[in-house]
């Protein structure tokens, strides 16, 4: 894969002097899903803002489809789609007036055919008429997603794009993006719906106080920071932790009916059949084993106060 996004010791810093981003370096793949993740104030939305000209940075490079943003921005911004997080419409605009105008900003021919193609997968079709005023909030952000497509971009960022939506709408919504994903384009999303994330994503950025803290394909990850969490349910409750497996990293249940155990799956030896023998010669019986692999949004949660700390 050829990058499609190629960003070099990127920096930014308002007028106050508070660093927004500090030498970021990120190369994004032609083709590829990246959802860059990071905390409120992280620089999540000046990175998408800088790289879709809508920001002039304090130093370093950018390129879209190898055109410089700054030196060749009419080219570079012509491959970008842009869902913002706000929802800015005219509300008199009639929908489908709205997409074709949009597309005409690009220097785009008209197209009804695509047009209609675009408002039917985002089941806009039948409100194509309706003026932009009369929408749900869900329906308003849809229109944002037709006048980011409604070019042809070969990038799509979305920025925060299923925030006060509806389940059945996001699950369209990501439908959507996975049709484009097929058909080449790439997408870099943000969103604090972690588990969009992690079904969706190839690969994972974080981002917190405008530096990348790392970029992993998602299963490598997850395979690398995420640890496997063991329960053992016992037939018969304890009122206490025995002597023998303290030191062991066991925690007991209030109940007493479950023994908890993290452990990472990558080790040579987990300790796990171990951990089982000793318990059988202390005559503790098993009723049944369980594991859970950490999510996503554990991982993100230690990989920020790790940092933080």
């Amino acid at each position: 894969m050829r990058p499609i996004i190629e960003i070099e010791h990127l920096s930014k810093r308002y007028g106050s002097g508070t660093p927004a981003l500090n030498d970021v370096s990120l190369s994004i793949d032609e083709g590829e899903i990246l959802a860059l993740l990071g905390p409120n104030g992280a620089g999540k939305t000046t990175l998408i803002s800088i790289v879709c000209g809508l920001v002039v940075p304090s130093g370093g490079t950018v390129r879209v489809g190898g055109h410089d943003i700054r030196k060749d921005w009419r080219a570079a911004r012509k491959l970008i789609g842009l869902v913002p997080q706000e929802v800015a419409l005219e509300p008199f605009e009639p929908v489908i007036d709205c997409v074709r105008f949009t597309r005409g900003l690009y220097g785009e021919p008209p197209d009804d055919a695509y047009i209609e193609q675009l408002l039917r997968s985002l089941a806009l079709w039948d409100k194509r008429d309706a003026k932009t005023r009369e929408l749900s909030g869900g329906m308003k952000r849809r229109v944002l997603i037709a006048k980011a497509l409604s070019h042809r971009p070969k990038v799509l960022f979305l920025d925060e794009p299923t925030a006060g939506v509806d389940v059945t709408l996001r699950r369209e919504m990501w439908q959507v993006v996975r049709e484009l994903r097929a058909q080449g384009v790439t997408i870099i999303l943000t969103t604090h719906y972690l588990e969009e994330a992690e079904d969706m994503a190839d690969r994972i950025g974080v981002i917190n106080r405008g530096e990348i803290l790392l970029v992993k394909p998602k299963d490598e990850l997850m395979g690398e920071f995420g640890k496997k969490h063991l329960t053992i349910s016992l037939h018969q409750p304890l009122a206490a932790l025995p002597p023998e497996l303290a030191g062991r990293g066991l925690v007991l249940s209030p109940d007493g009916r479950e023994l908890g155990y993290d452990y990472d799956s990558r080790a040579e030896r987990t300790g796990i059949a171990h951990l089982l023998a000793e318990m059988a010669g202390l005559g503790l019986s098993v009723r049944d084993v369980s594991t859970k692999q950490s999510s996503l949004e554990e991982i993100f949660i230690s990989l920020v106060e790790e940092e933080t700390a």
